[in-house]
């Protein structure tokens, strides 16, 4: 396994910059963030470390020389909308960047893609069901042409009022999973696992491991702490953000041990990269580079640099 992060924590930095923080701190590869050049409209979005639009061979030249200077990978490209939104200028942009985010790709010799499915939350998942196959069926099929592998991530996106009830993001359980590789059965179809999204909600983070192994393409590496006693008191029918804190790995309830246990068991040998969401270090750059660092030195307990045994 390769150790990283998701660039979208450093969105002040140039990709030069990140690269060479990187590799200062130890990490093996980062997720580099694709959004297009653009406003935030929600906490790590609008990032952009590789500017997709108009993208060439000699952009991407540029990128990967940047890489290859600082000894650091690519795990793969990352973009995150919602691809489903009821507004429909808002999904259809979304969807034009994810056919440049696939496209790009093999230019930097890469085969991996993360984003989001999307949901129209108003809607049910029943309802929502036609307009993911419409959109996704053909997205598949291009990273299917690309040699490239889109990994979903699966977060229900409940973190502001108006994304409640349902969510931004249809590819949030086991059950859906199944449904969905079932649909649109591609070996570019997949997960972009990240067991902190199963504990919030009350789920093994395990099990999937197992039964989906063959569809684990990328992991995230963020933890959660849950409130107990708030979430006693206001119950799991409360707004998520409630009950639940995302935190830094080793210290939320993840146990890492038996998470990484299970990850090498299912034979998993992809890139592990940190999603730094923890408010407790976002108060300047310097703090969120530091908790790079604390997460470096933590799950290097889990994931050691090859390069360093001597044979």
């Amino acid at each position: 396994m390769q150790l990283g992060f998701v660039s979208a924590i450093l969105p002040e930095l140039s990709l030069a910059d990140v690269a060479q923080t990187a590799a200062k701190l130890g990490y093996d590869c980062v997720e580099l963030m694709c959004w297009p050049v653009s406003k935030a409209e929600r906490r790590y979005a609008g990032v952009t470390h590789v500017d997709v639009v108009d993208f060439t061979p000699t952009k991407a030249d540029d990128v990967r020389a940047i890489m290859a200077k600082a000894g650091v990978a690519i795990s793969g490209l990352g973009y995150y909308p919602n691809a489903l939104s009821p507004n429909l200028e808002e999904a259809k942009q979304a969807v034009e960047q994810i056919r440049r985010v696939i496209t790009a790709a093999p230019l930097l010799g890469l085969t991996r893609v993360n984003t989001f499915i999307g949901r129209d939350w108003t809607k049910s998942v029943d309802d929502n069901w036609p307009r993911f196959l419409e959109t996704w069926r053909p997205l598949i099929k291009l990273a299917e042409d690309h040699g490239v592998k889109v990994g979903i991530e699966h977060c229900p996106m409940l973190f502001s009022k108006d994304e409640w009830p349902g969510g931004k993001n249809l590819a949030t359980t086991p059950a859906i999973w199944r449904r969905m590789f079932a649909d649109l059965p591609s070996d570019s179809f997949g997960l972009n696992y990240d067991p902190s999204h199963m504990v919030w909600q009350h789920m093994d983070y395990l099990k999937p491991l197992r039964e989906f192994r063959s569809k684990l393409f990328h992991v995230h590496a963020k933890d959660v702490r849950m409130d107990v006693d708030r979430l006693n008191d206001v119950g799991i029918m409360a707004h998520p953000s409630e009950f639940h804190t995302p935190k830094l790995p080793g210290l939320g309830d993840v146990d890492w041990g038996q998470f990484f246990s299970v990850l090498t068991d299912v034979g998993y040998n992809g890139p592990v990269c940190v999603e730094v969401e923890d408010r407790a270090y976002e108060g300047s750059l310097t703090n969120r580079v530091a908790s790079l660092r604390q997460c470096v030195t933590y799950l290097r307990n889990f994931i050691p640099r090859c390069d360093e045994i001597a044979l």
